[in-house]
């Protein structure tokens, strides 16, 4: 060959080798691909709302602030490709050493059962892995059929990895809950997933399977057995002193099933806590529209629950309330059956004892119109001892987490209770100002309201927002971020037009001074390039290092900031 014709074929497959490993990256919505710049923030988003409080806040963000988040400086960097619908939060590592470098990390997980490790400052794609069962594929809607839903429209289509995530990163693990079938045969797997490479770690995953001694709805012999078809896996994991919690509710009210909680240990994935809210009754779903599980740091858990038996002889039927024919003196403070309540649960054994609780004194007029207690997400407002629930009849109950005032037939026995007079499938947010702290709430078919919270008490009179919210059954998903005490900004998320509860509809992402949300700051409307697609159902925004990642129902998850 001659010499003049070698050094350019030489040159031209060494940069055919070099864009053959070359990763995946995004493009902006200008088509370009996002500079691979260093970010000088390095904060993790590692569960649902952002700690066990679930009160939604990220108090360490420096770079967003209420005088630059506005269309001349703000909008949409890049988009995320994902195969499927995304209802999990994404989370985010903060200066995470994968491949050879060392970056902020974003993991994205969707309902086709398939996580994704993208760059969050550059959206290089590190690693993809989809974990459904081999032979298996991922349940869909179609297969949520009975004369109770039919057709069950409350998830788009695939049904895979539904709750958001939990991520330790001491030992780089990522645990979640993926679920395959065969048509007929219905699995659910803990997976525990080493963050740096999608590989699963020693003993992962664990079929999910319990069962305890009752002889409530479903049970054989007196025994009630979890059901992983009808069962929906719709909160957030937590992760508490070692242990990774796993709450259930259903799917579209499927009898029969009831409210599962199940505690693993993080390093052995033994099954270590059964509990389960109704063994002698029925239903009791644990959902909290997809917000995670509460906990504080003795271990203690939080949540609410939904429609279902109280007590003892007094049974739930998706037809209306009645006394049980065997019990015809009812019980409605008996701990071992405890739907339309708020639950706090202490690990006790192999299990979770209700070591307080309270349950609203209509608790028999909310079964019968189905206006769960279980609906809004609930929170610990931080540096405090109170626990913020809210029920489907439009009722705000604000609650000493200790002692919460268990069931009257004359009062209800709370800190306080605030009437919104709307149905409340939504995720509330909290930011503690330099002044006044302040606790968000923006249900369906209402305005968006900011109520004052000082001396453990909220003002009864909130401040309001003049723009329209979400109609449909379905509210809006609220993060907050800010720079400790200051420029706090409350983000929201919701179904811009039509009903998000039963259809896939536009959404729209709003951005608000914290400590005066009459002042809009920027919105996803005032530019093209700045729409994000479908709405994801109760999918918080996550705000972190400068950036606010938006899942969607559109196939991919949208990266704002700073232009």
């Amino acid at each position: 060959m001659n010499k003049k014709y070698l050094l350019p074929i030489l040159l031209t497959l060494v940069c055919f080798a070099c864009k053959k490993k070359d990763p995946v990256h995004p493009t902006n919505g200008n088509g370009n691909t996002p500079a691979d710049s260093t970010n000088t923030q390095h904060i993790s988003v590692l569960t649902q709302h952002n700690d066990n409080n679930r009160a939604g806040l990220n108090d360490h963000e420096t770079a967003l602030t209420p005088a630059n988040v506005n269309s001349a400086h703000f909008g949409k960097l890049f988009e995320l490709s994902v195969d499927d619908q995304t209802y999990a939060q994404p989370l985010v590592v903060g200066n995470l050493t994968i491949g050879n470098k060392t970056r902020n990390v974003v993991f994205i997980a969707t309902v086709n059962n398939t996580v994704y490790a993208y760059d969050a400052d550059s959206g290089t794609l590190f690693w993809q892995k989809n974990y459904t069962q081999s032979g298996m594929r991922t349940p869909n809607h179609t297969d949520m059929s009975s004369s109770w839903c039919t057709p069950y429209n409350d998830i788009s289509y695939n049904i895979g990895i539904i709750g958001t995530p939990v991520i330790d990163p001491t030992s780089q693990t990522i645990y979640f809950v993926a679920r395959s079938t065969d048509g007929t045969h219905f699995v659910q797997h803990l997976h525990a997933v080493n963050i740096a490479t999608g590989e699963e770690q020693a003993g992962s995953p664990v079929k999910i399977e319990a069962s305890v001694p009752g002889t409530g709805d479903g049970s054989v012999n007196g025994v009630v057995s979890f059901d992983p078809l009808r069962n929906n896996q719709r909160q957030g994991l937590a992760l508490v002193n070692g242990t990774v919690y796993i709450s259930y509710a259903s799917h579209c009210d499927w009898n029969p099933y009831h409210g599962w909680i199940f505690g693993y240990d993080a390093k052995s994935l033994a099954q270590t806590v059964v509990y389960n809210d109704t063994p002698s009754g029925e239903n009791g779903g644990i959902w909290e529209s997809g917000m995670g599980i509460a906990a504080d740091a003795q271990g203690n858990l939080y949540v609410t629950t939904g429609n279902g038996t109280v007590g003892q002889g007094n049974l739930f039927i998706k037809t209306g309330n009645g006394t049980d024919e065997n019990n015809p003196n009812p019980d409605p403070t008996d701990l071992s059956n405890r739907s339309e309540s708020a639950l706090k649960l202490t690990p006790s054994g192999n299990t979770l004892q209700v070591s307080s609780y309270f349950t609203p004194t209509n608790y028999l007029d909310l079964n019968i119109n189905d206006l769960d207690y279980g609906v809004m997400g609930t929170f610990l407002i931080p540096n405090s001892n109170l626990f913020v629930t809210g029920c489907k009849d439009g009722n705000i109950y604000l609650l000493d987490k200790d002692n919460m005032g268990g069931y009257s037939t004359v009062a209800n026995q709370v800190v306080q209770t605030i009437p919104i007079n709307n149905s409340m499938h939504c995720q509330p947010a909290f930011f503690q100002g330099a002044g006044n702290a302040y606790v968000y709430f923006w249900s369906e078919n209402d305005r968006l309201r900011a109520y004052s919270f000082n001396n453990g008490k909220f003002a009864f009179t909130p401040t309001t927002s003049s723009l329209p919210g979400p109609g449909g059954g379905t509210g809006a998903i609220l993060s907050v971020s800010s720079n400790g005490t200051s420029n706090g900004i409350l983000w929201a998320w919701y179904a811009s037009s039509g009903d998000a509860a039963g259809q896939s509809s536009p959404g729209i992402l709003r951005a608000f001074d914290a400590a005066n949300i009459t002042k809009e700051l920027w919105n996803s409307g005032q530019s093209a390039n700045d729409f994000p697609g479908f709405y994801a159902k109760f999918c918080a925004p996550t705000i972190a290092n400068g950036k606010v990642f938006l899942g969607t129902f559109s196939h991919k998850v949208i990266v704002y900031g700073l232009k």
